[in-house]
């Protein structure tokens, strides 16, 4: 959701909510349909504050789960690169297929799979160039004291990189559940139409619409603030970008043109298997 869409729908839902106001303050008694103004406020005081520490709450673990996500991309990407490094001291045919299918990984991360995840149809799929280092580093007998170290030390990575990775796409999914949504939504709703039962014709129509405007702006702007933390990858403003693997891309090409490796990649751009 981008900030123009976050717009149209806190402008759309405070004109519904502002008219909906104008139009019962046209039939409502004088002072409001409460005869006591004071124990009604009160009332509305215990709604509005179980609302908002519910609902910081859930923002407060949600964004929690945002920056674990973009905590583990930086991880993972990190983790490719040193991974890179620690291919160079295995047996020299492992060490190139590994270097090229690596390259492929970031690629792929970076590609085809982060779309995945802003369309939200990655689900349970591994990323292939993982599997495919798997079956590679499998068929690696280390001989040598460096690249016994070196096996065990790609080991180590690639269990934390597969940590990063679980981290950084675990919320790709949405990680508010059904059952929450509509509880807040319902809470919503019960708050709206309690305000307007303090509709009162003998306040000017800027007072009243002020009244109903301030709270659905507030609380549209909370429940957008909590879409976007429910969704934290694809476009638009403060959403997670595969910046850290593409920086990662050109690092591993780097690594390789000063190393003097020859490397040829077994994918494209995007990391699909060419």
């Amino acid at each position: 959701m981008n900030l123009l869409v976050a717009l149209v729908i806190a402008v759309a839902a405070t004109s519904v909510t502002v008219t909906a106001m104008l139009v019962v303050r046209r039939r409502a008694p004088e002072g409001s349909y409460f005869t006591d103004g004071d124990r009604a406020s009160g009332v509305f005081g215990v709604l509005a504050t179980g609302f908002s520490v519910l609902l910081g709450f859930i923002i407060f673990l949600a964004f929690q789960s945002y920056d674990e996500s973009r905590s583990g991309a930086e991880s993972e990407a990190t983790i490719v690169a040193q991974q890179v490094q620690t291919a160079q001291f295995l047996p020299a045919d492992a060490s190139v297929e590994l270097t090229g299918e690596l390259a492929c990984y970031a690629r792929s991360v970076a590609g085809v799979e982060w779309d995945a995840l802003d369309e939200g149809t990655l689900g349970n799929r591994i990323n292939p160039w993982g599997a495919a280092m798997f079956k590679t580093i499998a068929q690696v007998d280390p001989r040598t004291d460096t690249e016994q170290s070196a096996y065990d030390r790609w080991m180590d990575q690639t269990s934390d990189r597969e940590q990063a990775r679980i981290d950084r796409v675990h919320g790709a999914e949405g990680i508010i559940p059904a059952p929450l949504w509509i509880v807040l939504f319902v809470i919503c709703g019960v708050i709206f139409g309690y305000l307007l039962f303090f509709a009162d014709p003998g306040e000017g129509r800027v007072t009243q619409g002020m009244l109903m405007g301030s709270v659905t702006v507030v609380i549209t702007l909370l429940m957008l603030l909590l879409a976007f933390f429910d969704h934290p990858h694809g476009g638009g403003v403060g959403r997670l970008q595969p910046t850290a693997m593409e920086r990662t891309i050109g690092l591993i090409d780097a690594q390789i043109e000063v190393a003097g490796i020859d490397v040829t990649p077994p994918c494209d751009d995007r990391g699909t298997a060419s």
